[in-house]
């Protein structure tokens, strides 16, 4: 059987980084991308194939998708579209800028990165896309706006992708995660500082209560979560099952607001999710 082959973004920690180690472990040939030359050099020495891939640089993703195919003589079996950042603040002190900035990166890219390998996956007669959400991806969180807004936006492109992909040997996947053990919340500090003037925020001493402390403040693990190994294990089904599902939820609280959003009106999710 011809060597499976895999490119998967944002794999300088966390999530990416295990679910690059986890897929050559199991015998794929993985394109472990970053946005930065120094993270790939890293990951080279740690023995994967790895070079840049920014979401929000359009040339970097075409040099990217050319590179893997280049390198596999125009086959790519699946990608796993991992990268993403967060930027915490209230929705009312979210300027445009920010707006547009995560987007770029958590949608615009990943979409991209999508139509970009779609034909190889039509010429070859499969693929798999794997796109990972979040919990928040379906129900919200304050403090969260920005990237809840990219999360549901790629969870309804997703779901409408899938369905235009039924006629096509090619399957397109979400992974759900809840908390997991990664980077993110200290990766949003630069985009929290350079965007959010809480100062001045109607919410400012909210902002000192609650989410000042949650980014500058140590804290152990949040409850039920898990480490990135969790997502891996998912997508390894979403990849290598027969008939993967639509979607596959990690962590418990992504079950749980899973049950909640079926069964519960607006306003008692919203009393639920306030308390969280």
């Amino acid at each position: 059987m011809a060597e499976r082959t895999l490119l998967i973004t944002g794999c300088s920690s966390g999530i990416g980084h295990d679910a690059a180690h986890g897929m050559a472990r199991r015998g794929w040939r993985v394109f472990a991308t970053c946005r930065k030359e120094e993270d790939c050099a890293r990951l080279r020495a740690e023995g994967l194939e790895s070079f840049r891939l920014d979401y929000a640089d359009e040339e970097s993703i075409a040099a990217a998708v050319d590179e893997a195919l280049s390198r596999t003589g125009g086959r790519l079996d699946a990608v796993f579209n991992n990268g993403a950042f967060a930027c915490p603040g209230a929705v009312e002190d979210l300027p445009r800028g920010a707006l547009r900035e995560i987007f770029e990166t958590n949608l615009f890219g990943v979409h991209d990165l999508t139509r970009r390998v779609i034909p190889a996956m039509r010429r070859q007669g499969h693929g798999r896309i794997v796109n990972c959400s979040s919990v928040l991806g379906f129900v919200p969180m304050r403090w969260r706006g920005a990237y809840v807004a990219t999360k549901h936006a790629m969870e309804g492109l997703t779901d409408v992708l899938r369905i235009e992909m039924r006629d096509t040997p090619i399957r397109v996947i979400l992974i759900e995660p809840g908390p997991i053990t990664s980077r993110i919340r200290a990766n949003s500090i630069p985009h929290f500082e350079r965007w959010i003037d809480w100062e001045n925020s109607a919410r400012a001493e909210q902002y000192r209560a609650s989410l000042l402390r949650r980014l500058y403040e140590p804290r152990g693990p949040d409850r039920f979560e898990l480490p990135p190994s969790a997502v891996t294990a998912r997508l390894a089904r979403a990849l290598e099952s027969p008939n993967p599902r639509p979607r596959y939820y990690v962590t418990t609280p992504t079950y749980l607001m899973g049950a909640f959003r079926r069964l519960l009106p607006t306003r008692a999710l919203d009393w639920v999710i306030a308390r969280a």
